[in-house]
């Protein structure tokens, strides 16, 4: 029971849609330009540079938000499986970013969402996942490559220290812990399939920061 309250807590969170709620303040549908998708790049490529640091915090301490409600809610009663209640509701908030059921079920790729669980999951992987994002952009200046590499950071950090005995949490629910990661990275890669259709083609759209780059 408590895992559906987590999914739960964290879908409502996800709910909260930054780029399309800053998009109508601004007279516009996020959805319906650029590459239509009510995330953090799509908002950096068509309202700015404010709109995009903006969508990115916005999404990822929704994320943020909704595991320290359930750190709340069962720290003191359920220690030994917080740490996984803390993944259900961060996947509970992701699903909500990506299928928001009162825009049509049409909402992001949950990039920054997951930035959100990196955060509030463990300190080491979110400066291993930020290292690799950083120098995968920044060399390549693909967002979506470096978006599903933070997956690959993720997974395979979450295994290591699963195994290694570095996490807070009971044993037994490890392999739960690894089955919910996987299917995270893999409804990643899923709303990433155009994107790396178009890797695998060389003509993906890369995104500069500074202003004086043409985007390609």
């Amino acid at each position: 029971m408590e895992r559906v309250v987590c999914l739960a807590i964290g879908y409502a969170c996800g709910l909260f849609q930054t780029s399309y709620i800053y998009g109508k303040m601004h007279g516009i549908d996020i959805r319906n330009y650029g590459s239509g998708n009510a995330g953090t790049t799509n908002a950096l490529r068509t309202l700015g540079r404010k709109a995009g640091a903006l969508t990115l915090l916005g999404d990822a301490f929704k994320c943020v938000i909704a595991v320290l409600i359930v750190h709340l809610i069962y720290g003191r009663s359920n220690p030994d499986m917080v740490l996984l209640l803390g993944l259900y509701a961060a996947a509970g908030t992701i699903l909500g970013h990506n299928f928001p059921f009162y825009l049509g079920f049409k909402g992001g790729k949950g990039i920054a969402a997951t930035a959100g669980l990196l955060l509030s999951f463990d300190w080491r992987l979110t400066l291993a996942a930020l290292a690799v994002f950083l120098l995968v952009f920044f060399t390549t200046h693909y967002v979506s490559l470096g978006s599903i590499l933070v997956y690959v950071v993720f997974v395979g950090g979450l295994f290591f220290m699963g195994q290694s005995g570095m996490l807070k949490v009971d044993e037994g629910y490890l392999p739960e812990m690894y089955l919910l990661s996987l299917a995270l990275m893999a409804m990643a890669l899923y709303r990433h399939r155009e994107n790396v259709k178009r890797l695998l083609k060389g003509c993906e759209r890369k995104t500069y920061l500074g202003s004086g780059h043409k985007e390609g």
